[in-house]
């Protein structure tokens, strides 16, 4: 009986790491779908053998489940965290939400629906979608119940909230940052129906200049 010989690492000038392949498979998933990312699609592009490959993954298998790691690190646990921040009212911690669709290395859009599109062809990452879908809406509808709304007005408030978001980035609307910030008031008071605080709404403003894209 003949054993397989172990993977050799990569020689020469090339250094190519983990991260360097799951980056190349998220750039390729994100722009032309899971189906394209290959083992010599990536190699072609790293500009390496496809026997480097396997000295950091057993099959591809194990790339595409570091790739929803990442993507469940970046766009699940993220939005929680967020969520759950400290603030001294609702308008503080919906933008404490917010922040995650205003800083891009908080929230990667673009990840998530090509994650989404991976869901349609694939039953187990659409469990996966499922799954993050109602962690992060049950974190939103906590947030509105840590700051005294009743169960089922957080509930509601929490749906509309994570929704509009959602469709915000579905339908691909660009926006200047400026065009943005001028609606955050009314945002604010439609989402929690109280009057914000301006001291709250200058502070997310200055932190949507700084992190967030046009």
């Amino acid at each position: 009986m003949t054993t397989a010989a172990a993977p050799t690492r990569p020689q020469g000038n090339v250094k190519v790491t983990r991260a360097d392949w799951v980056a190349a498979a998220r750039d390729i998933l994100v722009s032309r779908g899971v189906g394209e990312v290959k083992v010599l699609t990536l190699s072609d592009q790293l500009g390496v053998s496809r026997s480097s490959f396997y000295w950091y993954f057993k099959d591809r298998t194990a790339l595409l489940d570091d790739l929803l790691a990442q993507w469940e690190a970046a766009n699940i646990k993220t939005v929680v965290a967020h969520c759950e921040m400290d603030a001294g009212g609702i308008d503080a911690a919906v933008c404490n939400f917010f922040r995650c669709f205003v800083n891009r290395d908080l929230f990667d859009q673009r990840l998530d629906f090509a994650v989404r599109e991976w869901a349609r062809r694939d039953p187990a990452v659409r469990t996966r979608i499922d799954v993050a879908d109602t962690t992060r809406l049950d974190a939103v509808i906590a947030m509105f119940a840590r700051h005294g709304y009743p169960a089922d007005e957080a509930d509601a408030r929490g749906r509309i909230i994570y929704y509009m978001q959602l469709g915000y980035h579905a339908l691909e609307i660009h926006e200047t940052m400026d065009t943005r910030l001028r609606r955050v008031t009314g945002y604010l008071k439609g989402f929690t129906g109280r009057d914000p605080d301006p001291d709250v709404i200058a502070a997310f403003a200055a932190y949507a200049k700084q992190y967030g894209a046009a």
